[in-house]
């Protein structure tokens, strides 16, 4: 079932201190009941966030997990263990990941399937550079990436993830998707994913501030967003979920 989201990649930022007072400043904020608001903090700081949040109105998630249930990945963070600190969802395939990593789409699909088989719901990402768009390959290159769900995930299992639009161009630059452009791919994203398609949120991620999130988030395809940098900032971060 679609669900509006806003999620908060802290990305590698923060410290025992600066965490403290993040997630102080957002428990003092009010935000819109219809709304799931997410933070995820660099894996070593997940007990500790956990334990700061301890309430219903902000979930936990993590920035990545192994494509393995467990074994000798050193360095590598299973599901299984993502579950023991109350993470309710994981980012996977962000661009960063992607480029730094060479994550593939398999790789990212797998990520999926060890998140689901414990109860995490897996934020898979998805985007082109700015290259691809410049080319008219924008929804060719999305198409690939989703394709790699559709074939290794169950009908059901599609239907319990959700999907960020984040085109790489728009990543921490400052320049945004116009909600558009945003919409366009949203509906072919649903479209390819066909009947699964009417249950999986899409967010859109790419520099998402409060004055573009309203926007964007009128486009009917668009459930939500995947912010950056704004999540580092508590007033910012909760004007851009109460801007449903």
């Amino acid at each position: 079932m679609r669900r509006s989201l806003v999620v908060g990649n802290w990305k590698m930022n923060g410290s025992l201190v600066q965490n403290k007072d993040l997630v102080g400043a957002l428990k003092q904020k009010s935000f819109p009941s219809n709304v799931e608001v997410v933070v995820c903090p660099p894996t070593v700081y997940l007990p500790q966030v956990a334990d700061l949040v301890n309430e219903d109105s902000i979930c936990v998630g993590a920035q990545d997990v192994s494509h393995q249930a467990n074994g000798a990945y050193t360095g590598d963070t299973a599901a299984e263990m993502l579950k023991e600190f109350a993470c309710q969802y994981v980012i996977v395939g962000h661009s960063e990941r992607r480029e730094y990593q060479r994550e593939s789409n398999t790789t990212v699909a797998e990520k999926c399937l060890q998140a689901l088989k414990n109860n995490i719901t897996p934020i898979a990402c998805v985007g082109e550079s700015l290259e691809q768009r410049e080319q008219g390959a924008t929804l060719s290159v999305i198409s690939e990436q989703i394709q790699a769900l559709i074939e290794r995930l169950s009908e059901d299992q599609l239907k319990s993830i959700v999907i960020a639009y984040e085109p790489i161009w728009a990543i921490g630059t400052g320049l945004t998707a116009t909600p558009e452009q945003a919409q366009e791919v949203h509906a072919a994203i649903r479209e390819q994913l066909a009947d699964a398609g009417s249950s999986v949120s899409l967010l859109y991620g790419g520099s998402v501030k409060a004055a573009n999130a309203a926007e964007l988030f009128t486009q009917k395809d668009i459930d939500g967003a995947l912010v950056g940098g704004a999540s580092l900032d508590a007033d910012d971060f909760c004007a851009i979920a109460n801007s449903f």
